[in-house]
């Protein structure tokens, strides 16, 4: 009979992803994971099998966690214009009050240890896909509503917006101007209109 976990998971994979965002994959060591989860290194590795398991398993967490709240703003904002303005400004204050200044664990993700990781990748592609789907989707109704042009293309429109919040997630480790950010989200803000 398999032993049940003495831990919850949910909290052990905040940890980790807390872990491996302060440090990075590489600079995150198995002692540092046994000192910060809380478990015992035979734990982590009945459950997680090993470090990169483990950093897969992180990576999945944080998707889910923040394509829920992109999701949820999309879908509850009434005003398209208003739910790109809220989505943008949603990645804006959560890096900004990182008093760490760790930049996005995603995109940490992606410049560490993609090029070298295919499983990595396919997560980070994954999350880019969702985000470029909910911010399509909101495009998309705000051109059929009239809150946004239809002179541009959703897709085109998508796409610049995707890259936009990549840009705002580098610039975040060198600044946390709000202004620098507020005049990002206004000049792109203003691609939506007629």
């Amino acid at each position: 009979m398999a032993r049940s976990k003495d831990f919850d998971e949910n909290e052990v994979l905040a940890r980790a992803v807390k872990l491996f965002w302060l440090k990075g994959y590489n600079g995150t060591s198995m002692q540092d994971l046994v000192d910060t989860l809380g478990i015992s290194r035979s734990s982590l590795y009945d459950t997680y099998v090993d470090k990169h398991t483990l950093y897969l398993k992180a990576l999945e967490f944080y998707k889910s966690a923040s394509q829920k709240e992109i999701c949820d703003i999309a879908a509850k904002t009434a005003s398209a214009k208003d739910a790109m303005k809220r989505l943008l400004e949603f990645v804006t204050n959560g890096l900004l009050s990182d008093k760490e200044h760790k930049g996005c664990f995603m995109l940490n993700a992606e410049v560490e240890v993609a090029a070298q990781d295919s499983e990595v990748m396919q997560i980070v592609c994954e999350n880019d896909r969702q985000i470029e789907e909910a911010f399509l989707q909101v495009i998309r109704r705000g051109q059929k509503s009239g809150d946004i042009t239809s002179k541009k293309d959703a897709k085109v429109l998508t796409r610049f917006f995707v890259n936009t919040i990549k840009g705002i997630r580098v610039s975040v480790k060198s600044t946390n101007d709000r202004a620098f950010f507020r005049d990002i989200i206004q000049t792109s803000l203003s691609v939506l209109e007629q």
